[in-house]
Parts: structure tokens; C-alpha cells; sequence
């Protein structure tokens, strides 16, 4: 994206390119996307802060479950400092995450969306959320 293209068009592109490094499972370049002192809200969890917490996170993500997100529509505010994207997780829960059901490669199908704050070219602040009675359901065999 080119530095003239207006400040919503390149926070879109940003975001854009995040969710394709996610989708690709290329880790590197979804960390190079992120600011130094990235904030990272989980989903119903804590809030982690840095680019080394947000690796450890997805590296214990990676070990557990094996997702593409489809359907991505991101937008983003004039002024490019805020953004959002909804989306829909296809997903298989391949080893027992700490706390939650039994793993035995359970697929799941789950929307999700995330909040972004953006500066200087990086994502400084990204927010998850979907429903985790759902996904919880849907692991379980049972109804949402």
C-alpha cells in the first residue's frame, strides 16, 4: 500500500495482511505487523502486553488448535487509528487445552471478530472476541 493512499485504506491493508499471515501460519510476519508494546486482550482471558507475550500466545494457540479464518470483512475509522474485522473461525481443537474439554480433533465453526488499535503502521492494540459457550458446545457435541 502506497504512503499517499488516505489512513483508512492503510489500516484496512494492515489488518488485511495480519489475517493473511494468520491463515498462511506464518508467525514471523504477523509479528513484524506488531508494535513493540502490542496490547492483547483474550478473548474472556487476561491482557498480555508485548510482542513476546503475543508469540508465546500464539505459539501455545498453534500447539493446541488448527484454524483458517474465512469471510473476513475489516473496516476502519478516517483517520486510520482504529479498526475491526469480523470474520468466521473454521477450526480443529487437535491437543487438550489446560481447562477446557478433551481434544480429539473436534472441528468447529465459530464467528469471531477483533478490535484493533493502530499506530505508526502497526497494530498496537488487537481485541478478540467470540462466543466461548459456543465453541465449548461445539467440542462437546452438544447444542450452542
Amino acid at each position: 500500500m502506497s504512503p499517499e493512499a488516505a489512513p483508512q485504506d492503510r489500516a484496512i491493508a494492515l489488518v488485511t495482511a495480519y489475517y493473511a499471515a494468520f491463515n498462511r501460519s506464518d508467525r514471523d510476519a504477523m509479528l513484524a505487523l506488531l508494535a513493540d508494546d502490542v496490547v492483547h486482550d483474550l478473548n474472556q482471558g487476561a491482557r498480555e502486553r508485548g510482542r513476546a507475550a503475543f508469540a508465546a500466545f500464539m505459539a501455545r494457540m498453534d500447539a493446541h488448535y488448527a484454524e483458517q479464518l474465512r469471510d473476513i470483512v475489516a473496516i476502519a475509522s478516517a483517520d486510520g487509528t482504529r479498526a475491526a474485522a469480523e470474520y468466521v473461525v473454521h477450526g480443529e481443537y487437535r491437543s487438550t487445552d489446560a481447562g477446557l474439554p478433551e481434544a480429539n480433533g473436534q472441528r468447529y465453526v465459530l464467528p469471531g471478530g477483533a478490535f484493533f488499535e493502530l499506530r505508526d503502521g502497526r497494530i498496537a492494540r488487537v481485541t478478540n472476541y467470540y462466543n466461548l459457550q459456543d465453541w465449548i458446545a461445539q467440542v462437546s457435541g452438544g447444542a450452542a
